[in-house]
């Protein structure tokens, strides 16, 4: 009877360890029926020195815009060998300095404005320097990327689109945490490419306070958000996952106690 009692205690053990759910899995667990949350300003995408964008000037007279467009290029192949659909506008590379280089208007310093805020000042420029009257001009992004890497669906680089991008919904282009993400420390990782430094942000999408206060809730250009491995993931990198807490283990000694509990009981008989 006690060989027997023993028995049931250690398959209990084994079920209580194998059935176990993890804690803090549902997102923003602070958060109440009608509850008032941090009042949040969009902070817009701002370009920096090395930032890729286009600029195409229109006015009512095409011609006269002409000169202030980059030619159209043919498509090329991309970095995994395929060719890129349809024709690209050339782009404008900001320098090391913040500059780029504009059709008659020259060297124009362009970094840290947001894309209105660069449509506006060329547009000012041009009226000026009474090159248009009626000009028209559009900005867009050609190389801003953030990357997400780490415990989630579907991990990579993704194109900012947008003026502005957050981190929820960078977690929702790469297709939300996997059961296996650590909730609690998601790291942002944002580098000045200019001077070197890097500074690491940390939330807890489990709590809604800590994501909407982050200063990296509002991400930017280059920008890394990696999801940690929680602890049951991490003990499955090892070998054969194989260890006191993997599910395998408890069967591997419960199976040993069944064959000790029968050669018991046969030697008793």
């Amino acid at each position: 009877m006690k060989i027997n009692r023993f028995f049931v205690y250690i398959l209990l053990a084994v079920i209580s360890v194998s059935c176990a759910t993890p804690k803090n899995i549902s997102y923003f667990q602070d958060l109440k029926n009608n509850q008032m949350t941090t009042q949040i300003t969009p902070v817009e995408i701002k370009v920096k020195p090395m930032d890729k964008i286009s600029i195409v000037v229109s006015c009512k007279e095409p011609q006269l815009s002409l000169i202030y467009n980059l030619p159209i290029v043919a498509p090329r192949l991309s970095s995994n060998g395929e060719q890129t659909q349809g024709q690209n506008v050339s782009g404008y590379t900001i320098d090391r300095d913040g500059y780029i280089d504009f059709p008659i208007l020259g060297r124009m310093h362009i970094a840290g404005m947001t894309r209105s805020e660069i449509a506006q000042y060329i547009k000012n420029s041009l009226i000026r320097s009474n090159e248009l009257k009626d000009p028209i001009v559009s900005v867009e992004f050609l190389n801003l990327y953030i990357s997400v890497l780490g415990e989630v669906s579907r991990p990579g680089r993704y194109g900012i689109e947008k003026d502005y991008i957050s981190v929820l919904d960078a977690i929702s282009m790469a297709g939300d945490l996997t059961i296996n993400g650590q909730r609690g420390t998601i790291k942002v990782l944002r580098q000045n490419f200019v001077s070197g430094e890097q500074t690491t942000y940390i939330m807890d999408i489990c709590n809604a306070q800590s994501v909407y206060s982050s200063p990296a809730f509002y991400l930017q250009q280059g920008d890394v958000i990696y999801v940690e491995p929680n602890d049951m993931r991490a003990r499955q990198s090892t070998v054969n996952g194989n260890n006191v807490f993997s599910v395998a283990f408890w069967i591997s000694i419960a199976s040993f106690i069944i064959s000790v509990t029968n050669l018991i009981v046969n030697s008793t008989k």
